[in-house]
């Protein structure tokens, strides 16, 4: 068992969902996770609808999405996951897909998804991704955490942060989970989760991910 797996590992494996429409790359994804003891493959589909259908019937915890899931559109992805969020709040949606468009992960994370990864990642990014998503955080890699911020165009009014909740939204941007900001402040992971709570106030936003976009925007982080 990895480093990895031992500090992540929960009572009961993380039940995924694959959502592609390739079977070679489904395969491929499905050979990668179920080496892994915390995570179980629950379950596939490749297209929207049979994704609405396999996530009801399985109910997982995440789902891996690829935004092309047709020929008619690239980007039908993006509707599925706001459907599938909307209809499944507890859902974490990960964006697994070859498309990086600056736009497209501004998008993503509006339309609900936790996490947004490209295709060409490791095998260590990705699992360290699909584990921070299961947490309720953000999961970008470096490429599209890259795309995310030469997206921005406008510059809005930027709350006001004490100096704490600066040092949290630093450590938001980089993944680290409540107890890794715990142990880097020294300050409880209860305390810690009141300074991210009131990050998320003072930006309106509903998700790490959304805080990290928007602490982006406003030259922040």
């Amino acid at each position: 068992m990895t480093t990895e797996q031992q500090t992540h590992v929960p009572t009961q494996a993380l039940r995924i969902v694959l959502v592609d429409d390739h079977a070679i790359v489904r395969h491929g994804l499905r050979s990668i996770l179920e080496r892994e003891s915390d995570l179980e493959v629950v379950g596939e589909a490749s297209t929207a609808a049979e994704a609405a259908a396999v996530v009801e019937r399985t109910r997982p915890s995440i789902v891996l999405l690829d935004l092309k899931l047709s020929t008619a559109a690239d980007t039908e992805g993006l509707d599925l996951c706001a459907r599938l969020t909307q209809r499944h709040p507890d859902l974490a949606v990960l964006v697994l897909t070859t498309f990086l468009d600056d736009s497209l992960v501004v998008e993503a994370i509006q339309h609900g998804a936790r996490g947004y990864v490209v295709k060409d990642v490791d095998t260590t990014e990705l699992l360290r991704s699909i584990r921070a998503v299961a947490r309720n955080e953000s999961a970008f890699d470096s490429h599209a955490a890259a795309a995310m911020v030469r997206s921005m165009r406008v510059q809005p009014l930027r709350p006001k942060f004490t100096e704490r909740e600066l040092n949290v939204l630093q450590m938001l941007a980089h993944g680290l989970s409540n107890r890794e900001i715990g142990g880097e402040l020294y300050i409880s992971e209860t305390t810690v989760k009141f300074h991210v709570r009131n990050i998320m106030r003072k930006m309106d936003a509903s998700s790490r991910a959304e805080v990290v976009y928007e602490a982006s925007k406003l030259g922040v982080i």
